[in-house]
């Protein structure tokens, strides 16, 4: 056999249907075409009608009124529906399991008994704040119940916050108090 009777003949017809360079290039090597003048993309520059925009004007939507208050999810209604009367028989199941030592049932159990706390009373002793002069004094208690391990910092952190808040509330009430006798002042 010859190496030309080996190769296969390609006809007119086999060239149209056979794959070009650029769809067998993978696709990452293909060009995209830029948004350059002239490169047939289509941009906000070579578009004769007007971009969509906003579908709605600032600050209205198509509902106005907003979703109506107490209406719960198609799909959560759905799911109870089929849930109905079984709610026993699968807690039943899932404390089965978890007494089995399945470990995804037991953790399910141990979080609908006893949820993770998001936040806990603290009890320590503070000093009054009877002048925005006191927060240094109270401050000063919050660092020391640090130290000796009653709080956590992170508690001790929520702790000056409110401390901020209280100080910055007794000021404008002390400052509004001034000003107004101030005033009292300058009209007499």
């Amino acid at each position: 056999m010859t190496e030309e009777t080996d190769q296969t003949a390609v006809t007119p017809a086999a060239e149209e249907t056979m794959p070009s360079e650029e769809t067998t290039m993978p696709l990452q090597c293909r060009r995209r075409p830029s948004n350059e003048p002239g490169t047939g993309a289509v941009s906000p520059d070579n578009t004769d009608e007007k971009q969509r925009g906003r579908p709605f004007e600032k600050g209205t939507s198509g509902n106005p009124s907003g979703r109506p208050r107490g209406s719960r999810n198609a799909t959560t209604l759905a799911l109870e529906v089929l849930l109905d009367g079984q709610a026993q028989a699968l807690t039943q199941k899932a404390i089965d399991l978890a007494l089995t030592g399945d470990i995804p049932a037991l953790r399910l159990c141990l979080d609908r008994i006893l949820p993770p706390r998001k936040d806990r009373p603290v009890s320590f002793t503070l000093p009054p704040i009877n002048r925005a002069q006191d927060a240094a004094a109270v401050a000063s208690a919050v660092l020391a119940a640090v130290a000796s391990g009653e709080i956590t910092p992170t508690d001790a952190a929520e702790v000056g916050k409110l401390i901020d808040s209280y100080v910055k509330a007794y000021e404008t009430a002390e400052l509004a108090e001034r000003l107004e006798r101030l005033e009292r002042m300058t009209n007499q």
